[in-house]
């Protein structure tokens, strides 16, 4: 009988991480089956460019599942979301952890307000005891609703694949298939995700990561037994590795009206939930306009997908700097690109674009963003940007965290620790670090390699190839 396996990407980077790399093709070439679960909206767009012989196209049921949160004790659910979210342990840096609370706790308003003293002392708990961490993480299997069960019952999958363990939607249909014994497993498709999320969602057997790093925040933070933590690279990223991406560079600065003989600054907007981004693009831009660097420049924009979300503060924001750069002949905006209706902005579709602003660059600035890793494996001079707005986003139903606070979240940390890239809290210091870097440009450069080597694991392209081979093992031990 034909194996069949599910795999859950309901995001833009997930898209990628399997469309876009060797993780499919290598299931399919071995005659398993694909049943590939993506955002409804998107799903005609996605099946129109993907679609290829074994692989199957559903949708994730996201407005079904939302509305089970919202209408099954809603008020527990969040809760337990928060817990999990938030309840590492403390065997790992769990600043981030710190940060993701307080972004929660916004969201608790009214009388759920007063609960927060309580979730607060159960996290105190829970990062003390496993025993705890693990009673939270079962007692989230009682909502198990039964939305995907006519696809459980067509397709009878031997594993089901999802891009997290259960920290988003995801949690719906890997509970499900653990109630029906079915063998799970989960891919860690961001930088950050063993040391941003805790606990899992859903009851997941084994799980794949990017590094020994990632597996000992996994391990020691979120109580995964070693043997089942897989390290197999970072399979969004073969495409960088292979250059398989990349637009000649005469055609790129083409395609955004660059002028070749000027230097490339570049800006990746990044942090935007958590502090405004404007400081950051007004000092950088002022200085391409005003010619206060040692070489003539130029400035090449890249908004976050949030920038896109219509009347958010985020879009405020874009529309504010566009609207502040629009004289300045110089400074220039990377235009959107969107796969289909219900996807983010750059969910993706852009690999070329980005793979390129990100080579072409003689500096590329954001704020720890995780394209600093992209960058590094460009081995392109970085800057992490962390200029503070007093009071953040200065408004009452919004978490404000100031950019120069988040130095010592996990990936930050180590990011400067490596000496990957330099630090810029001030438009002066900008001016100086990216100075040194004009004149210096092969500076850091073995730092960066090291940097790769040890977040990536694999730097041959061969993740893809790689982690598709460990889920084929799945399969058959599932047998």
């Amino acid at each position: 009988m034909t194996k069949r396996i599910f795999i859950i990407a309901d995001h833009g980077l997930a898209l990628i991480y399997f469309l876009q790399s060797d993780v499919i093709s290598t299931l399919l070439n071995a005659g398993v089956e694909v049943v590939f679960f993506t955002d409804d909206e998107s799903l005609p767009a996605i099946e129109a460019r993907f679609q290829q012989p074994g692989l199957i196209f559903e949708g994730i049921r996201t407005k079904e599942c939302e509305r089970y949160f919202q209408t099954v004790d809603p008020f527990l659910q969040r809760c337990l979301q928060m817990l999990r979210w938030v309840g590492g342990s403390k065997g790992i840096n769990i600043t981030a952890l710190d940060g993701n609370y307080h972004l929660q706790a916004k969201s608790f308003t009214g009388r759920g307000r007063f609960a927060l003293p309580i979730l607060r002392g159960i996290i105190w708990l829970m990062r003390r005891s496993r025993l705890l961490r693990r009673l939270i993480v079962r007692s989230q299997n009682r909502y198990t609703p039964h939305i995907y069960a006519n696809l459980f019952e067509k397709y009878q999958p031997d594993l089901v694949v999802a891009r997290t363990p259960g920290w988003r939607t995801d949690r719906y249909i890997l509970r499900a298939a653990a109630r029906r014994g079915i063998r799970t497993a989960a891919v860690t498709v961001g930088w950050d995700n063993p040391s941003s999320y805790a606990m899992n969602g859903a009851p997941v057997d084994y799980i794949t990561c990017w590094s020994e790093i990632q597996k000992e925040e996994l391990v020691l933070g979120s109580d995964w037994r070693p043997a089942r933590v897989h390290i197999g690279g970072v399979p969004a990223y073969d495409g960088y590795f292979r250059r398989e991406w990349l637009i000649p560079r005469e055609a790129y600065f083409r395609q955004h009206s660059l002028d070749p003989q000027r230097k490339l600054l570049s800006y990746a907007c990044s942090f935007e939930t958590l502090h405004p981004n404007f400081p950051n693009m007004k000092a950088i831009a002022d200085l391409v306009h005003n010619e206060e660097l040692v070489e003539p420049c130029q400035l090449l924009i890249r908004f976050h997908p949030n920038h896109f979300i219509a009347g958010s503060r985020f879009e405020e924001e874009r529309k504010r700097t566009i609207e502040y750069v629009k004289d300045m002949p110089h400074v220039h905006v990377v235009d959107p690109v969107s796969l289909g209706a219900g996807l983010a902005h750059y969910s993706g579709e852009d690999m070329p674009e980005k793979a390129s602003m990100m080579a072409w660059s003689d500096v590329f600035l954001t704020v720890y963003s995780t394209m600093v890793v992209e960058t590094a494996i460009h081995n392109r001079p970085i800057v992490s940007v962390t200029i503070d707005t007093p009071g953040g986003w200065n408004r009452k139903d919004v978490y404000s965290l100031p950019l120069t606070a988040i130095g010592d979240w996990p990936t930050h940390q180590r990011f400067r620790l490596a000496g990957a890239g330099r630090v810029a809290d001030t438009q002066e210091k900008v001016k100086e670090t990216v100075n040194f870097y004009l004149k210096n440009p092969t500076a850091d450069s073995d730092k960066r390699r090291k940097f790769i080597q040890e977040e990536c694991t694999f730097t041959d392209g061969s993740a893809g190839r790689r982690t598709g081979e460990y889920l084929l093992t799945l399969i058959e031990e599932s047998k």
